[in-house]
């Protein structure tokens, strides 16, 4: 058995694209992201503007098994001189790999050799620590997500550890939000610019008591297929004094109304996993638990930076 790892290849665009949609398949239904979105990748993250302008340089590496790619993974090289978390640091970015199948029982084999040429090219790096991750671009599929434990179990075999947290990402149709009519007389209802998508807040007596915000931007243009549906919670605040009055609720219903009239039909939100409050409260206004994700896998000291 013959396995050679070597650097991305633009001819390799297509099998690579497969293999990370594979992976993006069993975690968010129905989405996957284009060979234009998975090259944009490869060369600069946009979306993460404070961490990526700390990216000194990057690389790609492929495990081609006769004549097939049956694994990839992206690499980071972090700068020396910003932030403690990410100085002088490496990161998988992220890894994938095909599981064995009948007709292709050793293609583990190919993830195996990619991890060792990854702890390879971070020593020729001379990093100070090492970060692995799984964030594919497409919305909801970043860290190691419970639909990926060949990627997990590969990771811990080769020396990360998880001493980070667990997020639990939820997913809604947006039809069977709850909707329900104004919780507090006078509340009334006003849409602005947010930092993290549309913000939609709630209004009493022309005083802001709370708000949420909807990215509906998924798809990054042609980047990823079919999210142009799809939506993203990006904050959801209300005032410490008028929490337990269903005003966060009736934001959500006031967001499903704005969604609706765009055409978007499914929404994601994020909460750290030990949030049962939260989680109540997402569940009570429809969404249900679309996976969770391990976040934080290092070999190094210092612990893992938090994204």
């Amino acid at each position: 058995m013959s396995i050679q790892v070597r650097a991305f290849a633009r001819s390799d665009r297509d099998q690579v694209t497969a293999l990370v949609n594979a992976h993006v398949a069993a975690v968010v239904p129905g989405v996957s992201v284009s060979v234009q979105g998975l090259l944009g990748q490869l060369e600069r993250e946009p979306g993460e503007f404070i961490v990526d302008r700390w990216v000194r340089q990057r690389l790609t590496l492929v495990a081609e098994q006769r004549q097939r790619v049956v694994a990839a993974a992206h690499l980071l090289r972090y700068d020396t001189e910003e932030s403690e978390g990410y100085r002088d640091a490496g990161e998988i970015r992220w890894l994938a790999y095909w599981p064995p199948t009948p007709n292709w029982p050793d293609s583990a084999a190919g993830g195996e050799a990619l991890m060792l040429a990854c702890h390879a090219q971070f020593q020729r790096w001379g990093v100070a620590r090492r970060y692995a991750d799984g964030t594919l671009p497409v919305p909801g599929v970043y860290g190691v997500p419970e639909q990926w434990p060949h990627v997990r179990v590969l990771y811990e075999r080769h020396g990360f550890r998880h001493d980070g947290h667990t997020e639990v990402v939820y997913l809604a149709a947006v039809d069977r939000l709850r909707r329900p009519a104004a919780p507090v007389a006078g509340l009334t209802v006003r849409r602005t610019v947010g930092s993290s998508g549309t913000r939609i807040s709630a209004a009493l007596d022309a005083t802001a008591v709370g708000y949420v915000e909807v990215d509906t931007n998924l798809d990054g243009g042609p980047r990823v297929s079919r999210l142009g549906a799809w939506a993203d919670v990006g904050n959801l605040w209300v005032e410490p004094d008028h929490r337990r009055r269903g005003i966060g609720t009736w934001l959500l219903g006031q967001a499903a109304d704005w969604l609706d009239l765009g055409g978007v039909t499914r929404v994601l939100d994020y909460a750290d996993a030990g949030d049962d409050g939260y989680a109540a409260f997402l569940a009570a206004a429809g969404f249900t638990v679309l996976t969770r994700t391990a976040r934080g896998f290092t070999t190094g000291a210092g612990g893992s930076p938090a994204r």
